[in-house]
């Protein structure tokens, strides 16, 4: 476990404080499995869960909606048979904000 999993978010206001790219490169080997992926321009957490079917791939898209729910930080989830995409971004810091590796690892902890 990286530690993010056990810190607190903080509320982002538009344009807040987004990473720098020396930033995210020092924080994402704390994340293993997690890469940055681009769409847009706009850097994202992104990584790929493996299931054994559907049925566990969707009661993990479910757990992740709830932590997302709580935190009020919703990513974007994809369900496919037998795995979840999962992609963490601040919409509004147009860009990766501490929140996201902090919901990223609690993505991860799902699974420990």
């Amino acid at each position: 476990m990286s530690g993010f999993e056990t810190m607190a978010c903080e509320e982002c206001r538009k344009g807040g404080s987004r990473l720098s790219a020396e930033e995210i490169s020092q924080l994402l080997p704390e994340l293993p499995g997690w890469e940055v992926a681009s769409e847009d321009g706009v850097p994202r957490l992104v990584r790929t869960f493996a299931f054994a079917d559907f049925r566990r791939a969707l009661d993990f898209t479910l757990r992740v909606g709830e932590i997302a729910e709580r935190e009020g930080h919703h990513p974007k989830l994809v369900t496919e048979w037998g795995r979840v995409r999962v992609e963490w971004w601040t919409h509004s810091a147009g860009g990766l904000h501490r929140n996201d590796f902090i919901m990223a690892a609690r993505t991860s902890a799902l699974l420990a």
